[in-house]
């Protein structure tokens, strides 16, 4: 009951990263969450697959044919969970050398839990550093000073 239901490749926490400090990426670090079928993260043993494609706007998976890398992990051992268990992220961490990796260009990242009971997928957008991330209209809205609670005359 309690056991893994499916994968979800953390949103924040997956990003592109520089570990050397040149100033130039070096790869992705990937946060794999394990999720119970309650939706909570949890722990589990087993193989992650990652593969990076390009990204492709009019494709229906939005990715090319054509993999630019894949590196493979074991969970299997209590060694593997300790290298790879963030706690703060409630996630397994990887770092994903590929040095000809752009902050500059959209990729899909996707991934392959392979455990015991079955397989399990899932895909992300990695989008370019300089786009915003939020969309919105970004202006406050005050209530008004008469309004109860706020001091006013009522």
């Amino acid at each position: 009951m309690f056991g893994p239901a499916s994968i979800r490749i953390h949103p924040t926490f997956t990003t592109i990263k520089d570990w050397s400090g040149h100033g130039k990426p070096d790869g992705i670090e990937a946060v794999l969450e394990v999720q119970d079928q309650f939706g909570d993260p949890t722990r589990a043993a087993g193989a992650v697959r990652f593969e990076l494609y390009n990204f492709m706007a009019f494709d229906p998976q939005h990715r090319t044919t054509h993999r630019l890398a894949m590196w493979t992990f074991s969970l299997n051992s209590k060694d593997d969970q300790v290298a790879h268990w963030d706690t703060a992220a409630r996630g397994y961490s990887f770092h994903l050398d590929f040095q000809k990796i752009s902050s500059k260009h959209q990729y899909v990242l996707l991934a392959q839990f392979d455990r015991a009971g079955g397989r399990m997928f899932d895909q992300i957008n990695l989008e370019p550093a300089d786009k915003a991330k939020f969309h919105g209209e970004g202006r406050t809205q005050h209530a008004p000073i008469n309004a109860p609670g706020h001091g006013g005359i009522y």
